[in-house]
């Protein structure tokens, strides 16, 4: 028989405090009641007798003398089964799609845990996307963290759909699924997301959590934790390859750092806590694959850097985190590119580890470092011809100059139904490189030039009529 508290001793913006409370536990579930009004809210601080409890839906109209609270005795727990994939759930794993709720198989605790390092299985493999410059230059492998950097006004989410909808494995799609988290979006952005995801025939293998801009910003923290748990649910125990995308998780420190200062806290960098690095590594150190089961996790965060500052703690603190980073350009944006990925800044750690011969093709490592080197030089060109012009440049920089558009318009550039298999993707890439001499091409070797290399003049007519 659980005991009914009656009054709360403070209320301080989502926070109440309780006094006289035996037997609380820290992330305890808390029922609270204000007249008919039910409100769930979670043990955040415990002091002797004292508990300090966030309210997930507000505070707004709770009472000092009247309001009931009861402990529950557990966390905050979601509902687990197969039957996820095709829902739409809100922050906490609540349905929101009016089919009803969904019939678990077992319920788990949204905390969760970081994957053991011992228990790890080393990531190998590869998530294709169906976007060149991804697949080709950063690859996606299976168990990574690969983080998109984005500024505001930029096509993030255009490119997450895109991902949802294109990302697959190399088997049977039927091993493969994808856990989608949304925190802090307005309205028009997440029926955009549904409705993307629903007419292009992939939401049965795609779970949603939606956690809009009117939300309780208690549920924003939460629902990663409770995306990661579904994710490591269908992962762990039905052997599937899940890619989880959270987007995005500039809102979810925003909501931590506002929980931080209403609970008191010193701030640290920009007014965020002094934890937010260890906070964001118990998200992302739940990725990974395990030694003794067949799934994996995956995940891509996507950031909003603010004043597109790279230095900003979120993005800073989750390259220490993360394995690589995809960082999204405005000025290419501007110029109509799209996606806008700045290939020079961008990296995916592992991806030497899951290409090559028996994962993608034989060549994919030495082509992309090849197609790297390249369009750095043609920087270097674009830097000269700012200054001396690009009719005094030499014949061999012009050349360079050729490339560089080519690269930006031909490969980088794709439409946002434009599925490319990876296949595609290395053939376009040696397309690329015939613009340039065989003797400028130093990070291919030459058995493999003798195989692929095809100079530009002897090609199909032009890259556009090629694609």
């Amino acid at each position: 028989m659980s005991v009914e508290y009656i009054g709360l001793k403070e209320i301080s913006g989502p926070l109440v405090v309780l006094e006289g409370v035996q037997n609380a536990s820290a992330e305890e579930m808390v029922e609270i009641r204000a007249g008919s009004d039910k409100r769930l809210g979670r043990i955040v601080e415990i002091h002797g007798n004292i508990c300090v409890v966030q309210v997930f839906e507000g505070t707004n109209g709770l009472s000092l003398t009247n309001t009931r609270t009861r402990l529950t005795g557990h966390p905050l727990e979601i509902p687990l089964s197969k039957e996820l994939l095709g829902r739409v759930l809100n922050g906490i794993g609540q349905p929101i799609d009016g089919f009803g709720e969904v019939f678990p198989d077992q319920k788990r605790d949204v905390n969760g845990h970081a994957i053991n390092p011992v228990a790890r299985k080393y990531p190998r493999n590869y998530i294709q996307t169906g976007i060149s410059s991804i697949d080709g230059l950063m690859t996606l492998i299976r168990g990574q963290k690969l983080p998109i950097f984005s500024g505001s006004g930029i096509p993030h989410n255009q490119l997450a759909v895109q991902i949802v909808r294109q990302a697959r494995i190399g088997e049977s799609d039927e091993r493969f699924a994808v856990v989608f988290a949304a925190m802090g979006v307005k309205h028009d952005v997440a029926e955009y997301f549904k409705t993307s995801f629903q007419k292009s025939g992939v939401l049965d293998r795609v779970v949603v959590f939606l956690n809009l801009a009117n939300d309780p910003i208690v549920e924003r923290v939460v629902t990663p934790r409770a995306a990661l748990t579904a994710a490591e649910y269908l992962a762990f125990e039905h052997h599937m390859h899940v890619l989880v995308i959270l987007t995005d998780m500039t809102a979810y420190a925003e909501a931590l750092r506002e929980i931080s200062s209403s609970r008191g806290e010193i701030p640290s960098r920009k007014g965020f806590p002094g934890y937010l690095y260890s906070d964001l590594a118990s998200i992302y150190e739940r990725a990974g694959m395990l030694e003794d089961r067949k799934g994996s996790i995956t995940q891509i965060p996507i950031l909003t850097m603010p004043n597109d500052d790279i230095t900003h703690p979120v993005p800073d603190l989750t390259g220490y985190i993360t394995e690589g980073q995809i960082v999204l350009d405005r000025s290419l944006s501007q110029k109509g590119i799209y996606p806008p990925i700045s290939v020079l800044p961008s990296l995916s750690r592992l991806m030497k580890d899951g290409i090559g011969e028996g994962y993608t093709r034989e060549d994919h490592s030495h082509i992309a470092n090849q197609l790297f080197s390249s369009y750095a030089r043609v920087q270097e060109v674009k830097a000269l011809a700012s200054v001396i012009g690009e009719d005094e440049l030499s014949d061999m920089d012009k050349r360079y100059m050729e490339f560089g558009r080519a690269f930006e318009n031909e490969f980088v550039t794709q439409q946002m139904n434009e599925d490319r298999d990876i296949d595609h993707t290395l053939d376009l890439g040696w397309v690329l490189l015939g613009i340039l001499p065989r003797e400028e091409l130093d990070r291919i070797p030459g058995e493999m030039l003798d195989r692929y290399y095809n100079p530009y003049e002897e090609s199909r007519g032009g890259l556009r009529t090629w694609i």
